[in-house]
């Protein structure tokens, strides 16, 4: 074993033992480790079978790719994903916020509030909806409550019921078309992502090619000096079809892998919400909440009822 394993591995036990969720530490260096096998990868081993690295040196292939994919970006995408657009790579490096522990805590503040409504009826908790910065139910679940679009959702559906509406049809279809219209808005951002790694390679050949228009303007010179603008040309191929597929691609698919994840954060408090309001005891109201979760997130039921107990004995 490699001397800087147990070091490595020692590294992770430690924060452990300080309370660090080590999976979301692994999972946050997932995209590290990624360009690193990335690069490596393509460099390395273009090194190994004898290609210099100096000729891959073309920073004007680079500006004419990007720089072009970046107008080409402005062009495409109205200012609210162009202001998005700077907190990507914030969102690629952190990751889903939504792991067992959220959704073990988005369950038990369901649970107290159906406790609470089911106890005293529906109009107990209007205090708390109207004003959840102040609500004691709500500040003893901080991960929820430091989630402004959650809380607001939450907040919402909550005041309808507590201001009569009875019909869990019509709401149902007003929760799914709200969840439609903040997936609209993200799925913006990741196919304007999309649209970079379609695109990169197109802009590649238009790189190479303006290369080979350079290289015929110079056909008088002698071979070595032809072979070197060739090879700079082609460079461009290659730059826009690695950005493409080595990045960008693989960008999208992880923005969309935890806008979805997000996704079922807001689906499990819909299942909630509706089973609360088709008259469900708060125990099996959660659990329809559960359900709705998917299975690497998805406490157990055990999990849960300790969770809940843990609720009742603390209130």
């Amino acid at each position: 074993m490699p001397q800087e394993w147990p070091n490595w591995w020692g590294g992770l036990a430690a924060r452990r033992a300080a309370g660090v969720n080590v999976k979301k530490v692994l999972g946050q260096m997932r995209l590290i480790v990624g360009i690193v096998v990335v690069l490596l990868s393509v460099f390395g081993g273009y090194a190994a079978m004898g290609g210099h690295l100096e000729v891959l040196w073309q920073p004007f292939e680079a500006v004419i790719i990007l720089g072009a994919a970046l107008g080409a970006f402005c062009i495409a995408n109205p200012p609210s994903v162009l202001k998005a657009a700077g907190s990507i790579f914030g969102t690629l490096f952190k990751g889903s916020r939504y792991d067992k522990d959220a959704f073990l805590e988005l369950l038990g503040l369901q649970y107290t509030l159906f406790k609470l409504a089911k106890s005293k009826g529906n109009l107990a908790l209007e205090a708390h909806v109207e004003n959840p910065a102040d609500s004691a139910i709500f500040a003893q679940f901080p991960k929820f409550s430091a989630d402004h679009h959650a809380v607001e959702f939450m907040c919402d559906y909550l005041r309808m019921i507590t201001l009569g509406t009875e019909n869990a049809h019509e709401l149902e279809s007003l929760m799914d078309e709200e969840l439609e219209t903040h997936h609209q808005e993200q799925e913006r951002i990741v196919s304007a992502i999309q649209a970079l790694a379609d695109g990169t390679p197109a802009l590649g050949i238009v790189a190479a090619v303006l290369g080979v228009i350079k290289t015929m303007g110079s056909i008088d010179q002698p071979p070595a000096v032809l072979g070197g603008l060739i090879g700079g040309a082609l460079v461009g191929t290659f730059l826009g079809v690695f950005v493409a597929y080595g990045f960008f691609g693989p960008m999208a698919q992880s923005l969309r892998n935890t806008y979805e994840a997000e996704a079922k954060y807001y689906l499990s408090m819909k299942a909630g919400l509706l089973a609360h309001m088709a008259g469900y005891a708060p125990a099996v109201s959660i659990e329809f909440a559960r359900k709705a979760l998917m299975s690497e997130v998805r406490p157990t039921f055990i999990e849960v009822e300790q969770s809940t107990a843990s609720l009742q004995a603390a209130s």
